[in-house]
């Protein structure tokens, strides 16, 4: 029986320090762009352009970086930009993107989405 490869990675993930936030057993996002970055991760694996397992490893020190300079309970702790920087790592690392592509393409969602909130 082959799984699929979202419920692979979603399920390699339980119960491990690098487990995203879940609500009544579903992945909880908060923000729009969080499902966007989850999914982008998985679906970039997924075609080939980097192992799940480095992108896993890579989340687990993002994380692991985040708590040896902030407290445990520092309320600034947000699962989905540690989840976010892993991945703008791997792309960079990946050569998916240059530097530059990804700072405008920054630009660009950030200007998108202070248009769709005012």
């Amino acid at each position: 029986m082959q799984i699929k490869f979202e419920q692979f990675a979603a399920a390699s993930m339980l119960g491990s320090a690098d487990s995203p936030p879940r609500d009544n057993g579903d992945i909880l996002f908060q923000r729009p762009w969080e499902g966007r970055a989850f999914g982008m991760a998985i679906a970039l694996s997924k075609k080939g352009h980097y192992e799940w397992e480095d992108f896993r490893q890579g989340l687990i020190s993002s994380i692991a970086e985040w708590e040896a300079t902030h407290c445990k309970d520092d309320p600034d702790w947000d699962y989905y930009l540690r989840w976010l920087a892993s991945l703008e790592s791997l792309v960079l690392e990946s050569s998916l993107v240059s530097e530059e592509e990804l700072e405008e393409r920054t630009r660009q969602m950030l200007v998108e989405a202070n248009e769709t909130s005012t």
